[in-house]
C-alpha cells in the first residue's frame, strides 16, 4: 500500500512545508486542521492582514490529497477539513472525482478554484475569500455550501448538478469580465437553493435552472449597474416557492422558512435592476412581500407567461420601469393597492387569474385605476377578466361597474360622431349596465312635456272627430315610438309647440334606441 505516487504507507513527501505536513496528517486522521491565530482581525480571510508561510499550503498538495491521497489511519475516515489556511496557486480539480469529504472554513485562496466536470460527495467552502469559482457541470451527491464566502470575479455553475442543497447565504459575489455575478444556467438543485442575505454585483443568471423544493432570496440585495437585469431567470422551474421577501438580520439560517420572532430586525429583498422570470413554472407561489424594486425607465420586472398557483405582489411600488404580466397564468393574485405602478408602467395583456385576495384596502375605484394603468391604449381583455373574477365571487354590481368603465375607455378612441353617441348611451342607461336610469329619463321627459302641453293652444284638425284633450296622453304618445295611443294626429299645434313636439319625438326615439342597445348587451352578457 502506498500513500501516493512512490510513497509507502505512513511516509510523507519530501518537499512538504510544516503547514502541509500538519495538513497531510490531519487528512489521514479525518480531523479539522486549524491554523487560526486566535485574533479575529488577523484571522479574517477578507481582511488586509497578510498570512505568513506558517499558515500557507500549496494548492497542488491539496489536489494531491483529494485526488490520490494517503489512506486513512485505522478506524478513521480520511477527509480534508481546513480552517484559517491560505492556499496558494490555482486549485485545479477539473474532471476529477473526489471521494473524501471537503470542508474549508475561513480560508483564503490566492487563485481561482477550478472544478468543471468534477464529481464530489459534499463541498463546503464557508466564509472563504475566493477570486473565482469555475464549476461548470460540477456534480455533487450531497450539498454545495458557499455561505459567507466572497467571490471577487464571479461564480460559474452552468449545468451543475447539486444532489441536495445549494447554500449561498450571506455570500458576496462580484462580477466577472462579462458583468455576471453567478451563472447557473441549466443548473439542477435537488432540494433547496438558499441565497438569503446574499449580495450580488452583476447579473445573477439562472436560465433554465431547476430547483427541487424552494428558491429563497430572502433579504438579498441584487444590483447590476452594468446591464438591464439583476436577476435573469427565464424558464426557471421551482417545485414549490420563490421567496423575494425579508429575512431576519440576526440569523437568516434559523429564520429561513419561518416567521421571525417579534422584534427581529428585518432586511428586505432589494433588487436594483430588472428581473426576468419569463416562462417560469412554480409549484406553490412567487412571493414579493415587502420587496424593494429599483428600476430604470428601460428596465422591467417581467413575468411573461409564468404559471404559478399564487402570486403575492406585495412589494413597494417601483418609481420607474415596468411590471409585465403578459400571458401569465395565476390562480390566486394576492396584492395591495400601494404595490402597483401607475399608467404606462403596467402591462397585463393575456394575464389570467381566478381569485383576487387584496391585502389591505383595495376599493373598486383603485382596482379600475389598476386596469386603466395596464391599458393606456384600449384593450378590453383586462376589464373582462376582472369582471369575470368579480362575478364569480358574487360581486355582480362590481362586475357591472368594471364593464361600464370598459365602455367608457373604449369611447375615448372612437370617432367624434360615435363618441357623441357613446355619451348619450352613458348618460341615459350607462351602456345598459344601469337600465333603471332610462325609466327615470323617460319619466322626467314625460312629466316635463305634459306640463308644457297643458298650456298649449291645440285647435282640432276636424271638429267632432277627436278625443278629449289630455296633455299627459298626448306627451306619452309622442314619446313612445311605434306605439300609437290615439292622441297624435288630431290636433294642430303652431310655432314653438310644433318644435317642442318634434323634440319630444326625437328624444323618444333616442331613449328607445339606447334602451334597446342596452337590453341587447344585457341579454348577451346573460
Amino acid at each position: 500500500m502506498t500513500d501516493g505516487p512512490g510513497l509507502r504507507a505512513g511516509e510523507l513527501p519530501d518537499d512538504l512545508n510544516s503547514a502541509e505536513v500538519g495538513m497531510w496528517q490531519a487528512f489521514r486522521n479525518g480531523s479539522m486542521y486549524d491554523l487560526r491565530a486566535g485574533d479575529p482581525l488577523l484571522d479574517d480571510p477578507h481582511g488586509g492582514h497578510p498570512w505568513g508561510p506558517e499558515r500557507t499550503v500549496r494548492a497542488r498538495i491539496v489536489c494531491w490529497l483529494l485526488l490520490d491521497g494517503p489512506p486513512a489511519l485505522d478506524g478513521r475516515v480520511s477527509s480534508l477539513k481546513l480552517t484559517g489556511v491560505q492556499i496558494v496557486g490555482p486549485l485545479d480539480l477539473a474532471g476529477g472525482t473526489v471521494e473524501p469529504y471537503l470542508e474549508m472554513k475561513g480560508c483564503r485562496f490566492e487563485k481561482e478554484i477550478l472544478l468543471p466536470e468534477s464529481r464530489f460527495t459534499t463541498v463546503r467552502l464557508v466564509d472563504c475569500a475566493i477570486p473565482r469559482l469555475e464549476a461548470a457541470r460540477l456534480h455533487t451527491e450531497g450539498d454545495l455550501h458557499l455561505p459567507r464566502s466572497r467571490f471577487h470575479h464571479g461564480v460559474r455553475l452552468t449545468d451543475a448538478q447539486i444532489g441536495t442543497d445549494l447554500l449561498l447565504n450571506q455570500t458576496v459575489i462580484h462580477r466577472d469580465r462579462r458583468d455576471n455575478s453567478l451563472v447557473g444556467d441549466g443548473m439542477t438543485v435537488g432540494q433547496d437553493l438558499q441565497a438569503e442575505m446574499m449580495e450580488s454585483y452583476g447579473e445573477l443568471s439562472l436560465r433554465g435552472a431547476k430547483v427541487g423544493v424552494s428558491l429563497s432570496l430572502r433579504g438579498s440585495r441584487l444590483t447590476n449597474p452594468y446591464g438591464r437585469r439583476a436577476l435573469n431567470a427565464p424558464q426557471l422551474t421551482v417545485e414549490r416557492t420563490v421567496y423575494l421577501t425579508p429575512a431576519g438580520v440576526g440569523d437568516p439560517v434559523l429564520t429561513s422558512g419561518r416567521t421571525p420572532a417579534h422584534g427581529t430586525r428585518m432586511q428586505r429583498f432589494e433588487c436594483e435592476g430588472g428581473i426576468r422570470l419569463d416562462d417560469g413554472r412554480f409549484g406553490d407561489a412567487v412571493d414579493f412581500e415587502q420587496a424593494r424594486l429599483i428600476l430604470r425607465d428601460d428596465q422591467e420586472v417581467s413575468l411573461r407567461r409564468v404559471q404559478v398557483p399564487e402570486l403575492r405582489f406585495l412589494g413597494r411600488r417601483p418609481q420607474y420601469g415596468r411590471i409585465v404580466l403578459n400571458g401569465a397564468r395565476v390562480v390566486t393574485l394576492v396584492d395591495q393597492a400601494s404595490s402597483w405602478p401607475g399608467a404606462g408602467q403596467l402591462q397585463m395583456g393575456g394575464f389570467q387569474y381566478e381569485y383576487l385576495v387584496p391585502r389591505g384596502p383595495f376599493p373598486l375605484e383603485r382596482r379600475l385605476q389598476w386596469v386603466a394603468a395596464a391599458t393606456p391604449e384600449y384593450n378590453p381583455e383586462p376589464y373582462e377578466r376582472l369582471a369575470t373574477v368579480l362575478r364569480s365571487s358574487g360581486e355582480d354590481e362590481g362586475a357591472r361597474e368594471v364593464l361600464l368603465a370598459k365602455q367608457r375607455h373604449r369611447r375615448e378612441n372612437l370617432p367624434v360622431a360615435t363618441k357623441l353617441w357613446g355619451y348619450v348611451q352613458d348618460w341615459t342607461v350607462a351602456y345598459g349596465y344601469r337600465p333603471g336610469r332610462a325609466a327615470v329619463w323617460m319619466t322626467v321627459l314625460w312629466a316635463t312635456a305634459s306640463l308644457a302641453f297643458a298650456h298649449a293652444d291645440h285647435p282640432p284638425l276636424k271638429h267632432g272627430e277627436h278625443p278629449p284633450w289630455n296633455p299627459s296622453l298626448f306627451a306619452l304618445d309622442l314619446l313612445l315610438p311605434v306605439i300609437d295611443l290615439g292622441h297624435v294626429g288630431f290636433w294642430q299645434l303652431h310655432g314653438g309647440w310644433q318644435w317642442l313636439s318634434a323634440v319630444v319625438v326625437l328624444l323618444g326615439w333616442v331613449l328607445a334606441t339606447t334602451v334597446a342597445a342596452g337590453a341587447t348587451r344585457t341579454l348577451r352578457r346573460t
